[in-house]
């Protein structure tokens, strides 16, 4: 057996690395093992658990393999038949009473990586607690390296004996949406709409739900056979007035031309498309469908800051709901000024849904999101979905009668305009250190030539200025990054603070 040379450890979401170098099967099995140990540790084995996967190159075996080191150690495995969006196993998880689950995805990486996820028994990010009780399972097993501590069975095997069953997750899925959204409704509304799921997981779900086509018994694009699917990917379905285009559809794990994450540097396709189609909406999900992020009628992006406000703004105004709003530290400004426009309390957490859920949770919140364009619900999991993301920002049109710029113009006229930038850099450990002591060790007085008036390194270094406007230095739990990330009330001013934050770091 071949173990990874560097400790597994599970960042903001999961452990992820290089197909064939850090990510093996070797490393799959071992990572399920401790998954195993844990919920034995925990009282949870009887309770079984979902396992699922995203379309990137294996991730089916890769399932697989966890599945089998599961059943090895008897326990329970329902084993998603196709790939199936993040949120969608998460939920999952809720349907089946089940301990949790293991996701294999790579969320929004390049198609050389893949990922372990693990999720509580709430369908959540696991916790720190959790993560790091698996996370010395794992060690244990590799620091010995006692092969015979591994335990697994055969598929067939665990198939015969009843410790694997498949399980088809989208039809309970897509009955709750039903409940959260009034769908038919919104089939009614004349829309064009392209969508894009970036050869993701996602294939297939918006088409469904918005063509009406009883999606609790045909319940996705990805059921088909392959070659129906690929025929299906590439044509228009229009159902009454609405009118669905899918695009980048197929299967493809390399992710042809593209990163699967829906920033806009790699959604330039469906921003032409748009503008060529006349369509109302562009709509894109990354590589698991956990984020999402929006084309306007002009081609334009809305970056994730404006989306979160304005999906707040939505459950606010239109929905007429009333609880707290929980967001990251990188997240706009603008929502805590929606908290105060409508008299309802905001809470800040660091960076990872793994502490958004929990406040959510703890607080009945109406919202919980992040800067990377993943946002949960309240009544759904707490667990970002881009789906009802999508569907919600879709009814915020049809009530309000307005396209997304204007509900951005609509927007700025309530909070005043913000502006939003971030750059990363790959950085080795050695530099990652060298840049956390100089920060720790001395703070600027001003940045571009703006006075500094509070820190807050609860996790990276964020500068307060007297303008209102701020800058981060974080650091990327799951890749060798520095990020820079500012907001101001124009784009000049968040040029220069992402200046002089490339200046404070030496890059």
């Amino acid at each position: 057996m071949r173990l990874i040379d560097s400790p597994i450890k599970f960042g903001t979401d999961g452990w992820r690395g290089i197909i064939a170098e850090d990510f093996t099967f070797d490393n799959v099995r071992i990572c399920a093992q401790g998954v195993a140990d844990y919920l034995k540790q925990s009282g949870l084995s009887e309770r079984g658990l979902v396992i699922g996967y995203d379309t990137r190159f294996a991730s089916e075996d890769f399932a697989v393999a966890a599945a089998e080191v599961l059943a090895g150690n008897d326990i329970k495995v329902h084993l998603c038949l196709n790939p199936a969006p993040t949120p969608v196993i998460s939920y999952a998880v809720l349907v089946t009473k089940a301990a949790g689950a293991i996701i294999i995805t790579a969320s929004h990486n390049p198609g050389s990586w893949n990922g372990f996820k693990y999720k509580s028994q709430e369908g959540t990010s696991a916790s720190d607690e959790i993560t790091s009780q698996i996370e010395k399972n794992i060690y244990q097993l590799t620091a010995k390296k006692r092969r015979t501590s591994l335990r697994t069975t055969d598929i067939g095997r665990a198939l015969r004996k009843g410790l694997v069953d498949y399980l088809d997750p989208a039809p309970a899925y897509f009955k709750q949406l039903n409940q959260l959204i009034n769908l038919e409704e919104l089939r009614s509304h004349r829309l064009n709409i392209i969508v894009d799921p970036m050869y993701g997981a996602g294939s297939g779900y918006f088409m469904r739900l918005l063509c009406g086509a009883c999606p609790e018994r045909d319940s996705s694009v990805a059921s088909l056979p392959q070659n129906d699917r690929k025929r299906r990917a590439h044509n228009d379905i229009v159902e009454g007035n609405i009118k669905v285009t899918e695009i980048n559809a197929e299967r493809n794990p390399s992710f042809p031309g593209i990163q699967p994450e829906p920033i806009a540097k790699n959604l330039t396709k469906l921003s032409r498309l748009v503008v060529e189609q006349k369509a109302d909406i562009g709509l894109a999900t990354d590589g698991d469908s956990d984020r999402i992020g929006i084309i306007d009628e002009k081609g334009e992006f809305l970056n994730q800051h404006q989306v979160f406000a304005l999906l707040c703004l939505y459950l606010l105004e239109v929905r007429g709901e009333r609880g707290a709003i929980i967001k990251t530290l990188t997240s706009t400004t603008m929502l805590s000024r929606l908290g105060e426009i409508f008299d309802v309390p905001v809470y800040e957490t660091p960076v990872g849904f793994k502490y958004v859920a929990p406040l959510m949770e703890q607080h009945d919140a109406i919202i919980g999101g992040e800067e990377s364009g993943g946002y949960g619900f309240r009544g759904h999991i707490p667990e970002r979905d881009a789906i009802l993301a999508g569907l919600y920002f879709l009814d915020f049109m049809t009530k309000t009668h307005k396209t997304p710029s204007q509900l951005l113009d609509y927007l700025y006229s309530k909070v005043g305009p913000h502006y939003y930038g971030r750059t990363d850099f790959h950085i080795s450990a050695s530099k990652r250190q060298t840049i956390m002591d100089q920060l720790s060790s001395s703070s600027p007085d001003t940045i571009a030539s703006i006075k500094v008036t509070k820190v807050d390194a609860t996790d990276g270094f964020r500068f307060f200025l007297t303008d209102k406007s701020w800058l981060l230095i974080r650091f990327s739990g799951t890749e060798p990054l520095v990020r820079l990330y500012a907001e101001a009330e124009s784009l000049g001013r968040v040029t220069k603070l992402l200046h002089a934050g490339k200046k404070l770091i030496g890059v």
